[in-house]
């Protein structure tokens, strides 16, 4: 800058930021400076969205956007999408920590996905050139069995024995309700543990309702002696059907 010997650093500061640092230099030639500062001309400035999106994309910024609105240019979080978001920053912006100042700028920045999308200012920050976003997606629990709707269930909220079932339309006529079985893996081992719990207790309000862990798996299973005996039936009604019809006078 004329006038101004030393060297004054742009980088990391915003245009209102340097503007008022060279007005502070020119204090000593001119009693009230006016100084306005403009960017002619940007370089890259990208920034990614990934995981579970709609639009996995890429996208070069002309000003300055937070997350929610990156996120709706990447049309939303998909049905798989757990309950955090997360923002990895640019090495650039760690290069502009300043020594002793009050907020560092982390590696890496953790929000909850319900507030980001309400706008919550605590989770909707201004993203920076570089920063790469990401959606993890959610844990899942599985219900097989004898159920009308064997089916994934992401777990983006607690969710309990008997609402998981619920969501896989109910168990059929043929269940066994006092052995509904769970295959969970414990945190940090290879082995399954194996649990019987009585949903009939649980909707009787008898028992209580067990609350699911990632990856558990719920299997419904069929009452031998009823499906035997259905097939009986079955079986028979179908022989019958085919049988020649006599009058009895």
């Amino acid at each position: 800058m004329p006038l101004i010997d030393d060297e004054i650093q742009a980088a990391c500061q915003t245009e209102g930021e340097l503007a008022k640092e060279i007005a502070r230099r020119y204090l000593k030639f001119y009693r009230n400076p006016q100084v306005d500062v403009f960017i002619k001309g940007y370089h890259s400035r990208q920034v990614a969205i990934i995981g579970a999106v709609n639009d996995q994309s890429r996208f070069e910024l002309q000003r300055r956007v937070r997350l929610l609105e990156l996120l709706t240019y990447a049309k939303g979080p998909t049905g798989k999408a757990g309950q955090t978001i997360n923002v990895v920053h640019s090495p650039q912006a760690w290069v502009c920590n300043k020594p002793g100042a009050d907020e560092i700028t982390p590696a890496f920045s953790s929000y909850k996905l319900s507030e980001t999308l309400q706008g919550h200012p605590d989770a909707n920050p201004y993203l920076e050139p570089g920063d790469v976003v990401t959606l993890p997606e959610a844990d899942q629990v599985y219900v097989v069995g004898n159920v009308f709707t064997p089916l994934t269930i992401p777990l983006k909220e607690p969710i309990t024995l008997s609402r998981a079932i619920a969501m896989a339309g109910g168990v059929k006529q043929d269940a066994k309700k006092d052995k509904i079985r769970i295959l969970r893996q414990e945190p940090g081992s290879t082995t399954k543990k194996e649990m019987l719990v009585n949903l009939s207790a649980i909707e009787k309000k008898r028992a209580e309702d067990i609350a699911l862990m990632a990856n558990d798996i719920v299997e419904v299973q069929t009452s031998e002696g009823k499906a035997l005996l259905r097939s009986l039936i079955g079986g028979a009604g179908s022989s019958i059907s085919q049988l020649p019809i006599r009058v009895i006078p």
